[in-house]
């Protein structure tokens, strides 16, 4: 897959302030800030910066973390994952696999089938409700 580039001054202009702090300078957004997370109905959801489907809403569930969160990716394409060793701690960041827009983060204590917690900022996605 060719990766989407843009230089900072692009992606501040397409962006708000805050999503261009999430998603291009590893930015979080304080837990229960972001109406995504209490968004219910079907649809999928895509990266703010460059429209890639990411995350489906049959995926979506309440983890009680305050962010978004997902079992699974839309697919195996749609998200890249790398290693944060951030914060003193180990994680497993989540990248936009086409532009590598900072999402969130992945953990091993998600519901079953995968057993994944992808933990995804609200100002990183974009929602359209299935018609």
């Amino acid at each position: 897959m060719n990766k989407i580039k843009k230089t900072n001054a692009e992606w501040q202009d397409q962006l708000s302030p805050e999503q261009y702090r999430i998603t291009r300078k590893s930015g979080t957004e304080r837990p229960g800030s972001h109406p995504l997370n209490e968004e219910k109905r079907e649809g999928t959801y895509e990266c703010v910066c460059c429209g890639k489907v990411l995350f489906n809403a049959e995926a979506k569930y309440d983890s009680g973390s305050g962010w978004p969160s997902f079992f699974q990716p839309a697919n195996a394409e749609a998200v890249g994952e790398h290693a944060d060793n951030s914060l003193f701690r180990k994680r497993t960041e989540v990248r936009c696999a086409a532009c590598d827009a900072h999402l969130g983060h992945v953990f091993d204590d998600g519901p079953n089938p995968t057993g994944l917690r992808y933990c995804m900022n609200g100002g990183a996605l974009s929602f359209t409700a299935k018609k």
